[in-house]
């Protein structure tokens, strides 16, 4: 942030002296108009919903075996041993499923990482085309970079960079 802030100060007076165009886009704006968001975002609940039905299931092995537990360990006859092995299952159950939440959690990451990266490329290409075809020095992403300021030289290429996504 600083190397930009920097970069912008140093380039301000070339800026004002050569009329050099400044230009802005909203990529989220952009990436949340595109089919293709959608569609990996489906692909991604759909993952979702499995792991989540799987962690059910593993939830409800834990519930049983903990009342089994619980029966257990209210019955006088039962001997500690028997008891102390239970406890250790449930133990080990347990850091299984918690195990099983750091995995999935990585997984689901992964995957969404996979999954928008073709379309986050396909947006940057479009807005470097287009700031290319418009003759600009510098394009801002507003999605990204905190604009405090944008004045009327500045051009707002978020349609254009629609446009040419077919938007």
């Amino acid at each position: 942030m600083k190397r930009l802030l920097f970069t912008l100060l140093m380039a301000l007076p070339l800026v004002m002296a050569a009329q050099v165009k400044l230009g802005i886009v909203n990529s989220q704006q952009i990436f949340n108009a595109l089919p293709e968001k959608v569609a990996a975002e489906n692909v991604l609940q759909q993952m979702s919903d499995k792991y989540q039905a799987e962690d059910a299931r593993i939830q409800e092995d834990f519930n049983k075996k903990f009342a089994e537990y619980q029966e257990l360990a209210s019955d006088a006859n039962t001997p500690e041993t028997i008891k102390e092995r239970r406890i250790q299952e449930l133990q080990q159950l347990d850091k299984g499923i918690q195990n099983y939440h750091q995995e999935v959690s990585q997984l689901l990451d992964q995957a969404r990482e996979e999954a928008m990266k073709p379309i986050l490329d396909k947006i940057q290409q479009a807005i470097e085309a287009v700031g290319e075809e418009e003759g600009m020095a510098i394009v801002f992403d507003t999605a990204k970079t905190p604009v405090a300021y944008v004045g009327p030289y500045t051009e707002d290429i978020t349609p254009k960079v629609k446009a040419r996504l077919g938007l």
